[in-house]
């Protein structure tokens, strides 16, 4: 009895239960965030929903594939203190709509830039997520004005960085499980999930496939992040982003997956702060 009640108040936790490694896990998703300020705005033929909260430097936070905002809950408590923290739910995903295009990452980067243009927010930190993550990193390379610091998590700048198959792998398949449940009740759409994962897996087969040169474009400082364990991006290919980047930093998440931001937290939220609120290059740079 003793053991089942200790195991329960693990998983509660967020922490893996007896015999269950860390980047085995997919933690809950985090309670809603008190106190957050919602609104909508029409941008490239989708409806966007977005969430504010907090005040000092903007800070957009882009939520991984077939999620939504929801799931950074524990980033935005840690960021809300010092940083005005903006969480969208990317079109189609989420309480956002979409229209007939195809996803594609310069499309949904420019969805970005047009809710900081309703928001009258003219540079802005990103921290991003998987396709998130590429996301901030596209910003950098085609809106280059538009963004501050990137923090990438878990991106890949080409289809050659995927592992295969990592939808096979346990986490995956409970991560796809849960997104299932909250496109069914978050989405205006509630019963399009299959043709809403086939549209972005069409973008998954073909995008990004950036350059060396495109990479090295950048400008803004990027911290590139990821899990030792990531199930869907090979580590040599997170390291040559680094490496392609300039001045950017690398960090790998000891037992962690592709979800280290659930999983580890406090590590995750530890170097998430030390890097937005680090110095700054001057404007001029």
């Amino acid at each position: 009895m003793r053991k089942a009640v200790l195991a329960l108040l693990a998983v509660l936790a967020g922490r893996p239960a007896h015999g269950e490694v860390l980047w085995q896990t997919l933690p809950p998703t985090p309670e809603i965030v008190r106190g957050k300020q919602t609104g909508e705005v029409r941008v490239n033929g989708a409806v966007l929903w977005y969430a504010t909260i907090g005040q000092g430097p903007p800070v957009v936070l882009l939520h991984g594939g077939l999620a939504n905002a929801d799931w950074w809950g524990l980033q935005i408590s840690a960021l809300a203190p010092g940083h005005r923290v903006i969480a969208m739910d990317s079109r189609g995903h989420g309480r956002s709509t979409r229209d007939a295009s195809p996803f594609g990452y310069d499309l949904m980067a420019d969805d970005v830039v047009g809710l900081l243009d309703a928001l009258h927010i003219p540079l802005a930190d990103i921290v991003g997520w998987s396709d998130g993550a590429i996301l901030g990193l596209d910003l950098a390379i085609r809106h280059p004005d538009r963004v501050g610091k990137v923090l990438a998590f878990a991106a890949n700048t080409s289809t050659s960085g995927l592992r295969p198959h990592p939808g096979q792998s346990p986490v995956f398949r409970r991560f796809f499980e849960r997104a299932r449940r909250d496109y069914e009740r978050l989405s205006p759409t509630p019963h399009d999930f299959d043709a809403f994962v086939a549209a972005i897996d069409q973008m998954w087969r073909t995008e990004p496939n950036w350059t060396d040169a495109q990479l090295r474009s950048i400008r803004a400082p990027v911290l590139v992040v990821d899990g030792d364990h990531d199930e869907a991006i090979r580590q040599d290919h997170t390291r040559a982003i680094a490496t392609a980047i300039p001045g950017a930093e690398l960090l790998i998440l000891p037992n962690t997956s592709h979800f280290a931001f659930l999983q580890d937290p406090d590590r995750f939220n530890t170097a998430m702060l030390r890097f937005l609120d680090g110095p700054r290059p001057p404007l001029s740079q």
